[in-house]
């Protein structure tokens, strides 16, 4: 079963450049990564005017794209858990990466960003459960968390390898 982790943050914080900044590292060094983003609110994966967007608007329950190279399938669904899409993954990766999940049992690393649009005053993670580390670039911010610098993605990619006793498989020959 891959193991889980997440990133939270309020909008604008800069948690999806450190999100893919790490995973882009972690791939780099050979594991199997998949991505969730969870939204708030609905989006449109596709877009309009092309096949699956056409066959999806014309009322397909699931629409699913293969080409030479990967595959991406849209499904209508009522509102599932969380937990359902990750048992959607763990099989075929080594680790999953969500963005967001506030308020799922995973593991999660805050982005606390000192200045800027989206500088959050203090704490403001203290009511978020199983808060692992703060990335932050504030120098005044104090926890007892383990700090993470934001702006290094690498000490935050050996962070999450150590924090979750990740073991690299050897390929199979």
């Amino acid at each position: 079963m891959a193991a889980v982790i997440g990133f939270i943050a309020p909008s604008g914080s800069g948690k999806t450049t450190l999100m893919e900044q790490v995973i882009t590292i972690l791939v780099g060094q050979g594991w199997r990564v998949a991505a969730i983003k969870q939204g708030h609110h609905d989006s449109e994966p596709d877009v309009a005017g092309k096949d699956s967007y056409r066959f999806r608007h014309a009322g397909a329950r699931t629409v699913l794209f293969t080409g030479p190279q990967r595959w991406f399938m849209i499904q209508e669904c009522d509102q599932l858990p969380l937990s359902a899409h990750l048992a959607r993954l763990t099989d075929e990766h080594d680790l999953v990466i969500i963005e967001g999940g506030r308020d799922h049992d995973h593991a999660k690393i805050a982005v606390h960003r000192q200045h800027g649009p989206a500088s959050t005053g203090s704490n403001w993670w203290f009511d978020v459960r199983n808060i692992v580390a703060i990335a932050s670039d504030d120098p005044h911010l104090t926890t007892d968390l383990q700090r993470l610098p934001l702006n290094d993605p690498d000490h935050v990619a050996h962070f999450i390898i150590d924090h979750l006793r990740l073991q690299l498989q050897s390929p199979v020959a």
